[in-house]
């Protein structure tokens, strides 16, 4: 039974991707994802703000600034609490690569059109077979549009492609106004991949102590009906490659995915929960469901209930949620 795919590029084992998390700091890690079956590894993200405060050799330019910003500066970790600075985070990358056999992924957080472009390029000298962009900006200002917000992402997405030869994938938010639009823009500029859906983290507020505190809450299997919709309805209307993230959590979850039109599904929160090896698991158990199906491949499967193939189109929109409320009992 053949479970390759393609994604940015490259022909993969398995639609089985690692997203950027905590588990690909240590290099054991890594290679026991690529025993237990990953397909590929995106590391977790460096962020700008680490690149930047590397650049300035200052830590009060962490702060400058703090109230022009979507969010306070002044919440981003002290330099020492940083996992790894950028020189390290580019031998992690050399590490990684001389480690496993499967592609590595360097990933860059930020939010704006900086300095921290020129860092793409040192990831390709590293080692990294491709790059994804994680844009994680809560906009605030009220006098910044939706259009200008967008056209920042697709600056950002034009200025990485014309520094790197590498396939380079962006992750984002579903919080646009026309999502199918803004895919389209980014397609037309040049991006290999989508990832659809980055969660923001929300924070908390602590009454104890008085305090907003952050809070990360792993997915559930629920969070992937958002990303499945919306890469149901772009497949085969894009040429970027589709990744699934967020609420990916089972094999039946995998295999959703796949059927509307994902290239790859990309795993963490369960992972964390179960542990790396759960991946065996998850690979096990979509093979016994293509076996029963009589899939030979994924590839067969893969854009087979997206919305260009299915006979009732409207089944992923509005019209949905009509029937939905229509039928449902109480």
């Amino acid at each position: 039974m053949d479970l390759t795919t393609k994604y940015l590029g490259m022909t993969l084992r398995n639609p089985l991707v690692v997203s950027a998390s905590p588990l690909s700091e240590e290099v054991k890690n890594i290679r026991k994802m690529e025993d237990a079956g990953a397909s590929a590894i995106v590391l977790y993200s460096i962020f700008e703000e680490q690149i930047r405060l590397e650049q300035k050799e200052q830590f009060f330019h962490t702060t400058a600034g703090t109230y022009s910003y979507a969010e306070s500066m002044t919440y981003f970790p002290e330099p020492q609490e940083y996992r790894l600075g950028p020189d390290e985070y580019l031998e992690h990358i050399r590490k990684a690569k001389e480690s496993v056999k499967i592609p590595i992924i360097a990933s860059l957080n930020g939010s704006t059109d900086g300095g921290w472009i020129e860092y793409a390029k040192k990831m390709q000298q590293a080692g990294a077979d491709a790059i994804e962009l994680n844009i994680y900006n809560i906009p605030t200002d009220l006098n910044l549009s939706g259009c200008d917000l967008e056209d920042e992402y697709v600056k950002i997405v034009k200025h990485v492609k014309s520094e790197v030869s590498l396939p380079v994938s962006i992750k984002l938010s579903p919080y646009f106004t026309n999502m199918a639009n803004f895919a389209k823009r980014l397609d037309d500029a040049g991006v290999d991949g989508l990832v659809l859906f980055n969660r923001f983290y929300q924070p908390d507020v602590d009454l104890d102590e008085l305090e907003i505190k952050p809070q990360v809450q792993l997915s559930q299997s629920h969070a992937a009906r958002l990303p499945m919709r919306w890469i149901a309805i772009l497949k085969g209307r894009i040429k970027a490659n589709l990744g699934a993230t967020s609420g990916i959590q089972t094999a039946d979850d995998v295999l959703k995915m796949l059927m509307v039109g994902a290239d790859v599904t990309m795993l963490c929160s369960t992972l964390l929960r179960n542990g790396i090896y759960h991946l065996l698991q998850i690979q096990n158990d979509m093979l016994e469901w293509m076996q029963l199906k009589e899939y030979e491949s994924v590839r067969q499967m893969q854009g087979s209930m997206s919305q260009m193939n299915i006979p009732d189109p409207s089944a992923f929109e509005r019209a949905n949620y009509m029937k939905a409320l229509a039928h449902y009992k109480f």
